[in-house]
């Protein structure tokens, strides 16, 4: 009796010992998830909503690996250009949901203007929807320059039928949309007609700065395509890119 009584108690003991070192072993395992951490982008600073996001404006913040949620996002370069679809706190990881990439709509603070055709002098044949151009300035009576820092975006390009123009068989928005740079660059060779009206996505001093300098005659735009146009957010170096 004592032989078996010993035995069991030698088994009992192995037992207890196995489920204190898998306990422990367990214990550091959560302890290793806990310290390890991964990094989510996060705003610099206040963004309300409405607001498209600059390179400046977000960056990087490393958090609990276990705090971590899906849908959070991590490539700050992918979300340049996005608009907020909400307002996004100071430092507050940023999840998907929360961004917008309907660049054809202008933001908070900006309209959608046609401008009018005695305003122009030249327009780039290139230039579709979507696409972001520098606007110029020239005239007899004025130094040419660029008149915004900054390049706007397009809101819409059409022909004398009010149609958009585009390649219908490659839509240049459908190519932007999936990230697929060659379409957009094949489409803008097969256009369906010539630009007669362009829309620009402007905030109200930007318009008011354009309106009193071409309303008199003297000065006319350049509307020219810019290499922006082809950056797809989260698309890096490659074939055909720009400086």
């Amino acid at each position: 009796m004592n032989r078996k009584r010993h035995v069991w108690i030698s088994l009992t003991a192995a037992l207890l010992s196995a489920l204190l070192v898998y306990g422990l072993y367990q214990l550091q395992l959560r302890q290793i998830d806990l310290q390890e951490t991964i990094q989510v982008a996060v705003p610099v600073q206040f963004i309300p909503a409405g607001e498209r996001l600059a390179a400046g404006d977000v960056t990087v913040k490393s958090i609990a690996k276990s705090a971590y949620l899906p849908g959070m996002l991590t490539d700050t370069e992918a979300m340049i250009g996005m608009e907020t679809a909400v307002p996004l706190g100071e430092e507050e990881p940023i999840l998907e949901w929360k961004l917008d990439q309907y660049r054809l709509l202008p933001a908070r603070d900006e309209s959608t203007f046609q401008i009018p055709k005695p305003y122009i002098l030249s327009i780039s044949n290139g230039i579709r929807a979507g696409d972001r151009v520098r606007v110029y300035t020239t005239g007899e009576a004025a130094d040419s320059a660029r008149l915004f820092p900054q390049a706007v975006t397009v809101a819409s390009v059409k022909t004398s039928a009010n149609t958009e123009i585009d390649d219908m068989q490659n839509p240049n928005l459908l190519s932007m949309a999936s990230g697929d740079r060659e379409q957009m660059y094949a489409s803008r060779r097969d256009a369906n007609g010539t630009i007669d009206a362009i829309n620009l996505n402007l905030t109200e001093e930007e318009w008011l700065v354009l309106d009193n300098l071409c309303k008199q005659g003297s000065v006319k735009l350049v509307i020219a395509f810019s290499p922006e146009s082809l950056d797809i957010p989260g698309m890096t170096g490659g074939e055909g890119e720009g400086r």
